[in-house]
């Protein structure tokens, strides 16, 4: 019996032992392989390519909140601003006016000055432009600067993210075309790196240049951008719209412990034009049929009480008026930019889906896939209530047989889906696109990044020098 015993004492303490033994070795080499693994030297990689002058210019055109705004009569800078009032004001300042007559956005005092690199220790554009000057040995320059033919160069284009997004390409093509008297060179060919909101701009301006086709359903194709553009780079782009965006409009953006109110997002332009497009099924019951609405018609606003059309939107709104009357005018007023801005966006969306001619350029997807993102919003009857749910856990008679977290999102960048990423309306890769949908992709890469932090990604910027600097 005590032989029996010891036996078994010594197999039990042997087991353990190897097993401590084992996962020690395991720890380890874990470790060790991690210490061991350097971040790539994108200098040294790029080095041979450092020198190489007779590049393209490059133009790099920022995403939504992506630029810095100041007031003109101040200097003050008002956006991002302090961080303080970044992550505690309301930002109301922000609201663009309204010229009651052409239902239009009115001129105000701020001005786009700057690349947001960074704020509140968060980097925003810093990494690219490191990527781009360090690694890739291009230099920094603006539209009229004299050019050394010794150098490469790559311009920041900065705009008022506000601002209608025809009114930005419409800018960006002044700015180009600027970009080839500096060069002496009418034919001269740029390449295009955009971020977010940046990439609809670019296409924008790749179809249509300066010309603003959004009064009419025809939108014809000039290819006035294209034939100035050699590469075009997409970086997150919502090349179908972002729900996420949409649900930030009915709700207000939160910013820390404040956040930019509905009524705000209602002034600018831009924002409406980052709606899911018509072809997203966007909307759905909470057994996972599609509901018809159309998010571009003023009525689908008003029946679910949306942004403007919130009783306590309206309230707040109300507040800043001392007469009743001044008031229910401002809202009028408010109600019909409303309902031209979001016939706009219809027509916006659908103008970056219509084919281009044989030689259009072709475009390079860079975006996230890894974070589950808002791609629907769910419609909940609630004795007799039509109510709006965002999130699975809102829903509060969820049916046990349907994955609200599947119905609700898709893989995605947390603001981007891979689907809208891509130009696709659907995530399964073996339904074709839409007969509707012309999106000219050349090649996607895909990164386990958040929106935001996209620019920083290693991976990112050695394949985006790739995709810069490789001959055709």
């Amino acid at each position: 019996m005590r032989v029996l015993f010891r036996f078994i004492s010594k197999l039990i303490f042997n087991r353990y032992v190897g097993i401590a033994f084992l996962t020690a070795v395991l720890v380890s080499a874990l470790f060790m392989g991690g210490f061991n693994q350097k971040k790539p030297d994108l200098k040294q990689l790029f080095a041979d390519s450092m020198m190489v002058s007779d590049q393209p210019p490059v133009v790099f055109i920022h995403g939504v909140l992506g630029g810095k705004l100041r007031n003109t009569e101040t200097n003050e800078e008002v956006w991002p601003g302090s961080v303080f009032n970044l992550l505690f004001g309301n930002h109301d300042h922000l609201a663009l006016k309204i010229d009651p007559n052409s239902l239009m956005a009115a001129p105000d005092a701020y001005e786009a000055f700057a690349i947001a690199d960074s704020t509140a220790g968060k980097d925003f554009y810093g990494n690219i432009i490191k990527t781009l000057s360090e690694y890739g040995g291009y230099k920094e320059a603006n539209p009229g600067q004299q050019i050394d033919p010794s150098n490469k160069y790559y311009y920041p284009f900065v705009y008022d993210w506000r601002q209608d997004n025809v009114k930005t390409a419409a800018k960006l093509a002044g700015f180009i075309d600027q970009i080839r008297k500096d060069y002496n060179n009418p034919d001269l060919k740029v390449d295009l790196v955009a971020h977010s909101m940046g990439g609809l701009i670019s296409r924008y301006f790749i179809r249509y240049g300066k010309t603003d086709v959004l009064d009419s359903n025809d939108l014809p194709v000039n290819l006035y951008g294209g034939k100035r553009v050699r590469r075009v780079i997409l970086l997150g782009t919502p090349n179908l719209g972002s729900v996420k965006l949409m649900n930030g409009f009915i709700d207000g953006i939160k910013l820390g412990m404040g956040k930019i109110n509905p009524e705000t997002l209602a002034t600018m332009p831009s924002l409406y034009q980052l709606m899911p497009h018509p072809l997203n099924n966007w909307i759905v019951t909470t057994q996972g049929k599609k509901l018809e609405r159309d998010l571009f018609d003023i009525k689908t606003w008003k029946q679910f009480e949306w942004n403007i059309f919130d009783p306590v939107v309206r309230t707040r709104i109300e507040a800043q008026f001392q007469d009743a009357e001044d008031a229910e005018e401002h809202l009028k007023i408010l109600e019909n930019y409303f309902g031209k801005s979001i016939e706009r966006a219809r027509r916006f969306v659908w103008s970056l889906t219509v084919p281009l001619p044989e030689e259009h350029p072709k475009l390079i997807v860079f975006g996230g896939d890894c974070t589950m993102t808002a791609a629907r919003i769910v419609v909940e009857e609630v004795d007799g209530i039509s109510m709006i749910r965002m999130r699975p856990d809102e829903i509060t008679n969820p049916d046990p047989t349907i994955d609200y977290e599947k119905l609700l999102m898709e893989p995605g960048d947390g603001a981007v889906t891979k689907a809208s990423l891509l130009g696709r309306n659907v995530l399964d890769p073996s339904i074709p696109r839409h007969k509707f949908s012309f999106f000219p992709l050349d090649h996607a890469v895909l990164l386990c990044e958040k929106h935001n932090n996209l620019t920083s990604n290693i991976n990112f910027q050695d394949n985006l020098l790739n995709a810069l600097l490789v001959r055709d």
